[in-house]
């Protein structure tokens, strides 16, 4: 026993423990996975600060939008509207306009839901639901800025079944793009996305993709059935929201650590007859 104190003053011992299917390595003890996402100034600062620009833009460009008169409307022609986009004419449906509202607000309450036990598990009462806002307002913004800049006649001027009064408002010249799929989307993508990050080992993965995906579709469906866009508006719309759910989810994900600084863990260690290091490497393959 002399001799090992002699000879071997410093004893490190190495011990590899290699822990298959963890999801983590910064809680290597515990199951609950990390938080997913962060916050920061920079990515904050510049999403919102394209929400203000967006949200400014759009307010003046609103009031400079000059509604239709009624000798407008006799030089409305459906024949004039591309093949693809043409059917479109034919729609007007206040019922289906109220479940295209119907089916966004279930939109955002199943987001809710989704979210909802994320915050209680972490405690982290800012980062998810600031997220959720920068997914609904940056699309919404730029879409209605795009809207006040195109100003495409919405299907329904074109229809002769159609009421008079919406067609002489102002929103009818606010046709491209679709609102209503953009957020819708953009909502249906980072709730499952979400989802995905949060459980990624969950077998309901598929299924919160096909009833988010589902609703959304639903939204744009029955803004073409109610007679207030094209199917290339609600195309270029969902296009949109879905890339911005996807997004802004990924410009907060927090980047994997692959250093071994943040495997290795050193402690001091003694038995009573000798001293040494105790190096503890984590390997965790996923």
């Amino acid at each position: 026993m002399r001799a090992n104190r002699t000879i071997f003053p410093f004893l490190l011992l190495l011990q590899l423990s290699v822990a298959q299917g963890q999801d983590t390595l910064s809680q290597p003890t515990t199951h609950q996975r990390p938080n997913p996402y962060r916050l920061s100034w920079k990515t904050e600062a510049t999403l919102l600060g394209l929400v203000a620009v967006s949200g400014v833009s759009s307010l003046l460009l609103e009031q400079q939008v000059q509604p239709f008169t009624v000798n407008d409307l006799s030089r409305f022609d459906r024949s004039q509207v591309n093949a693809f986009d043409r059917s479109a004419t034919y729609k007007w449906s206040p019922d289906a306009f109220r479940v295209s509202d119907q089916t966004l607000t279930a939109n955002f309450v199943a987001t809710g839901l989704i979210a909802l036990p994320t915050l209680f598990r972490h405690k982290n009462w800012a980062t998810v639901p600031l997220m959720y806002i920068e997914v609904l307002a940056l699309p919404t913004l730029i879409q209605q800025t795009v809207k006040n800049i195109v100003l495409r006649t919405r299907p329904y001027v074109y229809n002769p079944d159609a009421p008079l009064d919406p067609k002489l408002a102002p929103n009818g010249r606010q046709s491209f793009f679709s609102g209503h799929a953009g957020t819708a989307f953009a909502s249906a993508v980072f709730a499952s996305e979400m989802f995905r990050h949060f459980y990624p080992n969950s077998k309901l993965k598929p299924v919160v993709w096909v009833v988010m995906l589902g609703l959304a579709s639903t939204t744009s469906l029955m803004r073409y059935e109610a007679g207030y866009h094209f199917p290339s508006d609600i195309l270029v719309g969902a296009a949109f929201g879905s890339l911005a759910g996807w997004w802004i989810p990924k410009l907060h994900e927090v980047k994997k650590q692959t250093g071994i600084s943040q495997r290795l863990t050193i402690q001091p260690w003694n038995n009573g007859s000798a001293t040494g290091i105790n190096a503890r490497l984590l390997v965790f393959s996923r």
